[in-house]
């Protein structure tokens, strides 16, 4: 039997709808007063709404928006109001039946039944809708998958697809939901290559003022420090476009600060009685990078993601290392001997990285061979390190440190890029 709530508030001349629709057969769970119009249809759960509104209000109309938004039934009124503003208040609202002047309790049982048919009718044309647009959607996710496996791998478009398809089949799940966790992934990726990035490029603007300092090819490391100016500023806007203001935001703006400030003393002219300053700013730049790149890594494929992290934090290291060999050299006293500390630990870091690197079950051959090039030249900058009191070795140092940015910026790109980190 069908279930009724009846809504209708007290007045002169107004039917006894509740009577007359228990007549007609129906079920009346009981009378409403539109006041209480909301609370009392969630918790009856009815099959159907019957309204008599003589002059409905904004309030009525919103009551039952309410209602259609929470608990979705079909709607019947009974109405004196002829006007179309109301008619079409009415629609927007949900309701299936408005029955202007025209209560008669022998038509009741066929405008409830219309109201239910129109109702799933609706529903219907709703969820075919929703379908199509789902699978609209989806297309778009597989296209965008698709487009990254191509970039990233050199595949064909059959061949991408195929891959998403047996992704898809050996993990029990949608083409689009594949795509959307590849997408969603090289997203993340991006990010921590780009947050990576920041973190090296702090310690990589205090050697090169440091060699300016040293008075070390001063024309070059003048050129590679406004580079890698403009690269934090390319970063921090990208990042801005790339992550979830209500999410990331946060860390975003404490990056901002130090990074203002450090840009602010980078303008000058080098000094070595700035560089102290200069390199508290990049500490703190430093930190808001370690905490937003921790964050995204959490974020996302966490296994996957961390190989993308810790190889693009040894580009960090092999500029933090080169910039304690040369604070330890233009510094004195405990700030030396703090850089020198500094130095000994990051060799110890960098070495382990190395070595979970190469054990890494994705790598590629270029990527073993990029691990390989890169341990050769990290012994040359180890022997520069040691040289560092010589024109000769902090020329070395320089040169050695910028190999090793170039190479490990190309190595966190392959494992970026990589399918099999892409598909987790």
């Amino acid at each position: 039997m069908t279930s009724v709530l009846v809504a209708q508030d007290p007045a002169p001349g107004s039917p006894v709808l509740a009577d007359d629709l228990a007549a007609a057969g129906f079920h009346v769970l009981g009378a409403s007063a539109c006041d209480n119009l909301v609370r009392d249809a969630l918790r009856s759960n009815p099959d159907v709404l019957v309204c008599w509104q003589p002059r409905p209000a904004e309030p009525f109309f919103t009551a039952l928006a309410t209602v259609q938004a929470n608990a979705p039934l079909p709607v019947v009124v009974f109405t004196a109001d002829p006007e179309v503003e109301a008619m079409e208040k009415a629609l927007e609202a949900g309701v299936q039946c408005w029955e202007v002047q025209g209560y008669q309790p022998q038509r009741l049982r066929a405008v409830v039944q219309l109201a239910q048919a129109r109702f799933r009718h609706e529903r219907t044309q709703r969820e075919a809708l929703a379908d199509l647009s789902s699978r609209f959607e989806e297309r778009k996710l597989v296209d965008r998958a698709k487009g990254i496996l191509m970039r990233s791998q050199q595949l064909s478009e059959e061949e991408a697809f195929r891959l998403l398809r047996n992704a898809s089949m050996h993990g029990n799940q949608r083409v689009g939901q594949v795509s959307q966790q590849i997408i969603d992934m090289a997203r993340y990726a991006d990010a921590i290559n780009r947050a990576g990035q920041l973190r090296m490029l702090s310690q990589r603007l205090v050697k090169l003022y440091a060699l300016g300092c040293a008075g070390t090819d001063a024309q070059a490391t003048r050129a590679l420090l406004l580079q890698s100016v403009e690269r934090v500023d390319a970063n921090l806007a990208a990042l801005a476009k790339l992550l979830s203001r209500p999410t990331f935001g946060d860390l975003l703006d404490a990056a901002l600060e130090p990074w203002g400030e450090l840009r602010t003393v980078l303008a000058a002219p080098a000094e070595a009685a700035r560089l102290q300053s200069l390199d508290e700013r990049a500490e703190r730049l430093l930190t808001q990078a370690e905490r937003l790149t921790a964050a995204l890594e959490t974020g996302g494929l966490a296994s996957t993601l961390h190989v993308i992290n810790v190889c693009g934090r040894q580009r960090m290291l092999s500029q933090r290392l080169a910039k304690q060999a040369l604070l330890s050299h233009l510094l004195q006293g405990t700030a030396a001997r703090g850089a020198e500390a500094e130095a000994r630990r990051i060799v110890a870091e960098f070495d382990q990285a190395l070595q979970y690197l190469g054990g890494v079950p994705l790598s590629t051959r270029d990527i073993r061979e990029g691990l390989a090039t890169a341990a050769r030249t990290w012994g040359a900058m180890l022997a520069a390190v040691q040289r560092v009191h010589e024109a000769d070795g902090r020329l070395s140092l320089a040169g050695s440190s910028e190999a090793l940015l170039e190479l490990f910026d190309r190595l966190t790109g392959q494992y970026e890029h990589s399918m099999q980190g892409l598909i987790g």
